[in-house]
């Protein structure tokens, strides 16, 4: 071709193969991700045939880890990491201190040093945030207590990860590594580099939680007003990506962390819905690319050249990793329940895993041949991970079938106090959702007219109608004053003051929509005659909104052309009964 397509080709190819061989799996009973994986097999460098651009695929993969982040934030907020903190916490941070030493001293059976041991066990330590919601998302567990712990476990995790990705090349010397690996060399001493490091976390984590909830719901709102589905769509993409960007450039966190934050400020708008709603098909597309950039770094010959080796790194993922995080739950007081839902979450490694050992690689701690360990070990962990969860669900049942009473006092105290808090903050939430629902239904029930429209429209007039109240003997509208806004009447009444008439108008009527039909001036005054409380749709805001709903327009152009009718009627005849 006379132009470059590997984006086109990879993107084509990807998808085709993913279809096709997730259809398969289906077939066969299994995962759809199994077969997103087998396709990245067939199209990368390990299978002969067509071959990818393993770096763009990796690219388009980071992107489906940003939306998908971003969507677990959409539905998650602050309060609720701060209500499973008591568990998340410590339960990461000793789940994978564990870990590693597991994996340092698997290493040490192999001959590897205490450097490469390291990296080894902590590329082994943390699971696939990716992973973890597809299991949690096709069990309904989301929403749920344990997969709300789960999902905090991760996010306690992938700071850990950030701070090691900072920390590796700081200590690389003493580990037995390159100490000046390229750009991966740390500068300046290592309590300095620990301490800008952390000090870069706490500001993202502080500009997040205390600015961006001020700036972006209100940024989300200014744009819906434009009624412009793209534009919303254009923007909430924008802020996903942007903020992820800018986190991991400004703040050195990860794409994922800062995607995740996005979602979490945008969270605090009531258009969060509608936002998680239009980014879920690009969710949905880009994860699929990231099961396929993975399948794509897989060379199966590795299963061939060292079988033991991948059978004891994948017993110490699936079984080992299980273990640890089922019975640091247990040590916390916490349910047996929440732990074997934790320990099915965690038993499978992904993107971090990948960051992490190839970076090892580059500093020379860690040798080929254990990146080839962890991305085999990778496909097999997450392959199996629906068994995983499959086996974990029956285990629960034997387990408490045999020790019911035991098993249902532990850690009772401590579950119930968290499902109490984290039914709070989900009422809370509900609450606004509710009282946002609230208003359209009391918009529809004060003017009919606009039952017609669909949700977003009503959505969309609700966010452009501007409040404004008004006391007994107040004008409203003067005559002869320019025609820029049209007045619905919530409740209350007004006068409407023509030269020999006047007309009352009640809640549900509006007023002031002949000059913003015809852009003339006022003809009358309009006067209130008692409390009222008015939505204001200035004229340029009726002019966009009614251009996109001609049958509104042509409702209100006919109701103000019978008003008009009505009130040159009336002139005639006061005029006739004058004459006469």
């Amino acid at each position: 071709m006379p132009h470059d397509v590997a984006l086109i080709a990879l993107i084509a190819a990807g998808f085709v193969f993913a279809a096709i061989f997730g259809y398969l799996a289906d077939r066969l009973h299994l995962p759809p991700l199994v077969g997103y994986l087998v396709a990245g097999v067939m199209i990368g460098s390990s299978t002969p045939g067509f071959v990818a651009d393993t770096a763009l695929a990796s690219q388009l993969a980071e992107i489906g880890v940003i939306l998908l982040m971003f969507g677990v934030g959409l539905h998650f907020s602050a309060a609720d990491l701060l209500a499973v903190r008591g568990v998340a916490i410590p339960g990461a941070i000793g789940q994978i201190a564990i870990a590693a030493l597991l994996g340092i001293g698997l290493t040490s059976l192999w001959g590897w040093s205490i450097g490469a041991g390291l990296v080894f066990g902590l590329s082994l330590a943390v699971a696939s945030t990716v992973v973890l919601l597809k299991a949690l998302e096709e069990r309904n567990l989301v929403s749920s207590a344990n997969g709300r712990v789960a999902v905090g476990w991760l996010i306690v995790e992938d700071l850990a990860m950030v701070l090691a990705l900072v920390l590796l090349p700081a200590f690389a010397g003493v580990l037995g590594g390159n100490a000046d690996a390229g750009a991966h060399a740390s500068t300046g001493p290592i309590g300095l580099t620990i301490g800008i490091t952390l000090i870069k976390v706490a500001a993202f984590a502080a500009v997040a939680i205390f600015i961006g909830p001020k700036i972006v719901p209100w940024l989300l709102t200014s744009v819906a007003r434009t009624g412009s589905r793209e534009l919303f769509t254009l923007s909430v993409l924008a802020i996903a990506l942007g903020i992820a960007f800018g986190a991991a450039e400004i703040f050195g966190v990860s794409f994922a962390l800062g995607a995740f934050f996005a979602g979490l400020i945008m969270s605090e708008s009531h258009l969060s819905h509608r936002a998680a709603a239009d980014s879920l098909p690009l969710q949905n597309a880009f994860s699929v690319l990231f099961f396929v950039s993975v399948g794509m770094l897989f060379d199966p010959s590795v299963l061939v050249r060292e079988p033991l080796m991948v059978l004891g790194v994948l017993a110490l993922i699936i079984l080992g990793k299980s273990l640890i995080a089922f019975c640091v739950v247990l040590l916390l007081r916490y349910p047996a329940s929440m732990g074997f839902a934790v320990a099915a979450g965690l038993a499978q490694i992904g993107e971090f895993s990948f960051i992490l050992a190839g970076l090892g690689v580059s500093l020379g701690l860690l040798p080929r041949e254990g990146q080839d360990l962890i991305l085999a070990c990778a496909i097999l962990s997450i392959t199996v991970n629906p068994l995983v969860f499959l086996g974990s669900e029956r285990l629960e049942k034997l387990v408490f079938s045999r020790w019911p009473v035991r098993m249902a006092g532990h850690g009772a105290a401590k579950h119930d106090r968290l499902c109490r808090d984290l039914a709070v903050i989900s009422l809370q939430r509900e609450e606004r959702d509710r009282q946002h629902h609230l208003e359209i239904e009391q918009l529809i029930d004060t003017f009919p007219m606009f039952a017609d429209l669909d949700d977003n429209a009503q959505e969309e007039l609700l966010l452009l109608f501007r409040p404004r109240s008004a006391s007994p003997g107040d004008r409203v509208i003067r005559t002869g004053d320019r025609g820029d806004s049209m007045y619905f009447i919530a409740s209350g009444a007004v006068e409407v003051q023509l030269e020999d008439d006047e007309i009352p108008l009640g809640a549900g009527a509006f007023f002031g929509e002949m000059a913003v039909l015809t852009g003339a001036r006022r003809t009358a005054d309009v006067v209130a005659v008692d409390f009222c409380q008015f939505l204001v749709l200035e004229r340029r805001d009726f002019n966009l909104f009614m251009s996109r709903h001609p049958s509104l327009r042509a409702a209100v152009s006919s109701m103000a052309q019978e008003r008009q009718e009505m009130n040159v009627s009336r002139q005639r005849r006061d005029q006739s009964l004058d004459a006469g």
